[in-house]
Order: C-alpha cells, then sequence, then structure tokens
C-alpha cells in the first residue's frame, strides 16, 4: 500500500549529527504511525523510535534517547529521524517503517523501507 524510501545515512566522525529521511509513496503517511529500526552486523533488528499518527507521542530506546528525535512532517509525507552526538555504536544499517498501529515491534510492521547505512568513526 505504502512504500517507503530511507535517505540521508553516511559516514561521519563521532560526535556528529545526521538526520534521516523517510519519504513515503503510494499512500499518505498521514494514515500510519511510523518507526525506526537499525541493525548491525550479527546482530538483530533494534527498535530505536516510534511516532504515532499524531505526531505528538514518541518512544525512544533507552540507548538513543536524548540524543535522537523522530518527526514527521505530513505535508511533506516524510518522516524524519535527527540524530544527534552520534557513537560509533550507532552504525547500522537504518530502517523505516510504518503501520496504522503505534508499536515498537518490528514484526507488527508492514511496510518498511530499504535501509539506510550509518557510519560512525571514532
Amino acid at each position: 500500500q505504502v512504500q517507503l524510501a530511507e535517505s540521508g545515512g553516511g559516514l561521519v566522525q563521532a560526535g556528529d549529527s545526521l538526520r534521516l529521511s523517510c519519504a513515503a509513496s503510494g499512500r499518505a503517511l498521514s494514515g500510519y504511525a511510523m518507526g525506526w529500526f537499525r541493525q548491525a552486523p550479527g546482530k538483530g533488528r533494534e527498535f530505536v523510535a516510534a511516532i504515532d499518527i499524531s505526531g505528538r507521542n514518541t518512544r525512544y530506546a533507552d540507548s538513543v534517547k536524548g540524543r535522537f528525535t523522530i518527526s514527521r512532517d505530513d505535508a511533506k509525507n516524510t518522516g524524519y529521524l535527527q540524530m544527534n552526538s552520534l557513537k560509533p555504536e550507532d552504525t547500522a544499517v537504518y530502517y523505516c517503517a510504518a503501520d496504522p498501529r503505534y508499536t515498537t515491534i518490528a514484526r507488527l510492521y508492514n511496510y518498511w523501507g530499504q535501509g539506510t547505512q550509518v557510519t560512525v568513526s571514532s
């Protein structure tokens, strides 16, 4: 129904900032809650952040709380993950996901982007 495409990943140094974007097409993002997940080599997919349909309720993994901010701009049909004070342990492929449900559980999301690589050097 909805297609998602992440962008904005790249190679940065520890302490730097990066903003990931998740552009939706096919359906309006306004009909979906969205989440961000990440997967480092050899590890499972880890919850990062989620935002509800209204954009007024959010949840964050403890590991990113205070550093990352999830947001959405439904007029632009785009979700964002602002990442500040990046650490080497943030290195992973980052995926955006969407579902009518507001959840932190990866397997419950029906729609996923292709992922974008974030690499943080020390």
